[in-house]
């Protein structure tokens, strides 16, 4: 974490004062109650007021206005990273919608890098894993924004295909997305058995799981690469 070309991380006070500093970053647009940071940071209330040193501590280290109600006052243009993630991902779905993969495919894989770092791993707080099943799910999306716009890129991009709809697959199998662009890549490489290989897996795992079976987009794909 930079602020104004200094790295903050060993001025905050502990883990508290880092749990307290990313939450102030994230809504940092508004003033937030000392009850509301309270229930931010300690699931149970603390035995006495441990605020109030905590705060102290933390104005040493970055810009907090207020006393009764506190708000992170980051320099204009601030660079955040899961906001950058957002923007990226908004770009990208909105060049893929158009058709143009080379718009495309830069935000989605800055997206996709950036939520692939996960969100304070270990922490359990409500708002912490809220934020990170928010964050998980721009990563699906990402991965789905790159495969996509490597499709259309064709060539060599076709490999980064294979891999971000692998990657899709892993972490959310019953996403069909993910298989569908698996069998597209495959078949865009001349691998048409294994992409047909690629959906009887899909249909199985459906079947056997869930009950169900791929939807009406999977299906009609799975006829074109039959036919």
């Amino acid at each position: 974490m930079r602020l104004e070309g200094r790295r903050v991380e060993g001025e905050l006070p502990g883990r508290q004062g880092r749990l307290a500093f990313v939450f102030l970053v994230l809504v940092r647009q508004r003033a937030v109650t000392r009850d509301e940071l309270l229930e931010a940071l300690w699931p149970e209330p603390p035995a006495a007021d441990a605020l109030s040193p905590l705060l102290s501590k933390l104005r040493r280290a970055v810009p907090l206005e207020g006393r009764g109600a506190v708000r992170l006052a980051l320099p204009a243009g601030a660079w955040v990273d899961v906001e950058a993630a957002g923007e990226a991902l908004h770009r990208a779905e909105g060049a893929v919608a158009r058709g143009d993969w080379a718009a495309a495919w830069g935000p989605a894989r800055v997206a996709q890098h950036i939520a692939a770092r996960g969100f304070l791993p270990g922490e359990e707080l409500p708002w912490v894993e809220e934020r990170r099943r928010e964050l998980e799910e721009l990563h699906l999306r990402a991965l789905e924004a790159a495969g996509r716009a490597s499709l259309g890129l064709g060539g060599g991009e076709l490999d980064t295909a294979e891999r971000a709809a692998r990657a899709l697959i892993a972490r959310a199998p019953y996403r069909e997305s993910g298989h569908r662009l698996l069998m597209e890549a495959l078949a865009g490489r001349g691998n048409r058995a294994e992409s047909l290989l690629v959906f009887d897996d899909l249909r199985r795992r459906l079947r056997d799981d869930l009950g169900s079976t791929p939807s009406p987009e999977t299906q009609a794909l799975h006829r074109r690469l039959l036919g």
